[in-house]
């Protein structure tokens, strides 16, 4: 149990200091404060960590991914290829467009789609590819690119969860036709709430900023049918000093990780796997227990030390899926993302644990023998 003079070691810290406060004082006293000069300066910072790619700012990662998938004419009648062990948005993006969400299993022992998978699912309604690079590990684009050119389909990148990572040397977010980002408070960093949407293409760029104000660059010059989905410019600011600190917070997450990977040595406690050339950035350092995954969980939060399931329940078995496919007779065998759902949790790595705080996630891990 927690010492009375020890605090819970929390799971995640989002980051809020002085710098990020000053920054939205200034944008406030400034009165410029939607689709200014911050967005555009933070877009211009931000193309610096997908290669020099063109980045349009939005309100979200769930609008980053929904947008790119529009702007890419995907609607009903396509297919879109994605993994159902993730966050329910890279499938709900999809739906939204009106196109069908075909899932594909994850890679055994890790957490991203597998090529074969992917090879075995295509069909002539087959539009594009949705890899997510979960946890902050990039999915195995060096296999899954391959396979889209072969079959001449687009790949939207789901990189919400992996800020500059990176395999092979590209960064996540510099593969596919686009990357969506997320800029949500507990990510490697953040706006408040915020998406980036990275591409090569400029006509596709420009598509996106359409997209997201209305079809208009100009003031009522409407071009396309459009929404609302801009990015503050307090949002912006933010992330500009997010995105100035954000090496220094994922080396302190590796450095966390290495921390964990060295010292905890349970049985029945499996680490993180690293593919060869990645470069992971830790969003969550996700470990799987093949038996007593709930004892554990009681276990490390009775001794003060958060911890979390993402995801528990696959995509497919959500309500908004499982209903529609079942009454379609449509079933899925994924049972790589079944293992992982019923195995994985996630422990503190956040850049603001102390030495102390890691020993003693490392102390409570190793002692759940009793409880595995």
């Amino acid at each position: 149990m927690t010492s009375v003079n020890e605090q819970p070691v929390p799971a995640a810290r989002p980051v809020i200091g002085e710098d990020e406060i000053e920054a939205a004082v200034r944008v406030l006293r400034s009165g410029h404060v939607v689709q200014g000069p911050e967005v555009e300066a933070f877009e211009q910072a931000f193309s610096d960590l997908v290669d020099g790619r063109h980045c349009v700012a939005v309100n979200s990662g769930t609008s980053a991914l929904h947008l790119l998938l529009l702007a890419l004419g995907i609607g009903p009648g396509d297919e879109v290829i994605v993994p159902s062990f993730s966050f329910a948005a890279s499938a709900n993006a999809v739906r939204l467009t009106g196109a069908d969400v075909v899932f594909a299993d994850i890679e055994p022992g890790g957490f991203g789609l597998a090529a074969e998978a992917v090879e075995a699912a295509i069909t002539p309604r087959t539009a594009a590819i949705l890899p997510v690079h979960l946890y902050g590990h990039p999915a195995a684009m060096d296999r899954l690119m391959p396979i889209a050119d072969r079959h001449r389909l687009a790949v939207v990148e789901d990189a919400c969860q992996a800020h500059a990572a990176a395999l092979h040397g590209t960064p996540v977010g510099a593969f596919g036709t686009g990357g969506a980002f997320s800029f949500y408070p507990t990510k490697n960093m953040h706006s408040l709430e915020g998406g980036m949407v990275t591409t090569a293409d400029a006509g596709l760029a420009r598509t996106l900023r359409l997209l997201r104000n209305q079809g208009m660059e100009q003031r009522y010059a409407n071009e396309i049918v459009g929404a609302n989905m801009r990015m503050t410019d307090v949002a912006a600011a933010i992330g500009r000093v997010q995105l100035a600190k954000l090496d220094g917070w994922n080396e302190q997450r590796r450095a966390n990780a290495r921390h964990l990977d060295a010292h905890i040595t349970a049985p029945g406690v499996v680490r993180p796997q690293v593919a060869e050339g990645a470069r992971h950035v830790y969003h969550q350092y996700t470990v799987r227990i093949r038996d007593a995954r709930d004892a554990a969980m009681a276990k490390l939060t009775g001794a003060g030390i958060g911890n979390a399931v993402y995801y528990p329940t696959p995509i497919h078995r959500l309500k908004p899926y499982w209903e529609p496919d079942q009454k379609a007779g449509r079933t899925w065998e994924l049972p790589e993302t079944e293992r992982a759902a019923a195995e994985v949790l996630s422990l503190p790595v956040h850049p603001a644990l102390t030495r102390a705080d890691l020993e003693r996630v490392v102390a409570a891990v190793n002692t759940l023998g009793e409880a595995l």
